[in-house]
């Protein structure tokens, strides 16, 4: 049976403005009642779908410790079914705090993630990055996997930044590649080309092998493990085009 990680009460972000910080965008009420439809009819959805984890069945074998998830951002909309039947399926509650844009249009998605029971850290390169951080840090001081769209949150779309990497580096957990291949599937409009499955699709998952970004690693070596996760996410994201 895998060991789930150490939960501890949830830190909480003040709301009042702190010199020196910048608080995210809050979700407003509307948002709070439109993640709660939208929550509810991703496991609907969900619920429909014939699912393969690295060719087989069963859950993914990962390290004994928490990890990083590392996934393209258009490949979010099943994340949560994908964690909990997959990854953590004998935990009896999310041990995940995920790194999600401190904007407006982050508020919502933040409030998709908290009605799953996922911690939301607010921020991203070009504001809170920083503050964000030093929260995700904290969570996995406290056993969390964390889970990061190295492309987000608003691209280039499947380009990973630097910010997974100085996340690896500070925390000194490994990243995990994570990708999908939907059957049938909607894709919307967006800069990130999001998927949407369709009712009674399939959803082929791909874990990759840990990568580890040393303590002292120089500039020029995150520059190379950078490189290295988004071949291997790249492949991932090729490959399922080629077979979709």
């Amino acid at each position: 049976m895998k060991s789930c990680p150490v939960h501890s009460s949830s830190p909480v972000l003040g709301r009042k403005r702190v010199s020196g910080v910048v608080v995210p965008n809050a979700p407003s009420r509307g948002q709070v009642a439109l993640a709660c439809v939208v929550a509810n009819g991703m496991r609907l959805l969900a619920a429909t779908l014939r699912y393969r984890v690295n060719g087989g069945r069963g859950p993914v074998s990962l390290p004994d410790e928490p990890v990083i998830f590392a996934l393209w951002h258009n490949r979010l909309g099943l994340c949560m079914k994908v964690y909990k039947s997959f990854v953590r399926p004998d935990c009896d509650h999310e041990h995940l705090a995920a790194l999600i844009s401190a904007s407006k249009d982050g508020a919502l998605l933040a409030a998709v993630l908290r009605d799953f029971g996922v911690e939301a850290v607010r921020g991203s390169s070009s504001r809170r990055g920083a503050q964000a951080l030093l929260e995700l840090t904290s969570w996995a001081g406290r056993g969390y996997d964390l889970a990061v769209t190295p492309d987000g949150p608003k691209g280039p779309r499947h380009v990973v930044q630097d910010g997974v990497m100085a996340l690896a580096q500070v925390t000194g957990l490994p990243i995990i590649p994570y990708s999908c291949r939907l059957g049938w599937k909607i894709q919307l409009k967006s800069w990130d080309r999001f998927q949407i499955p369709l009712p009674f699709s399939h959803c082929e998952m791909t874990f990759g092998e840990p990568i580890r970004v040393p303590r002292g690693a120089t500039d020029a070596e995150r520059g190379q493990l950078r490189e290295q996760l988004q071949a291997v996410l790249q492949a991932g994201t090729q490959a399922q085009r080629m077979t979709a």
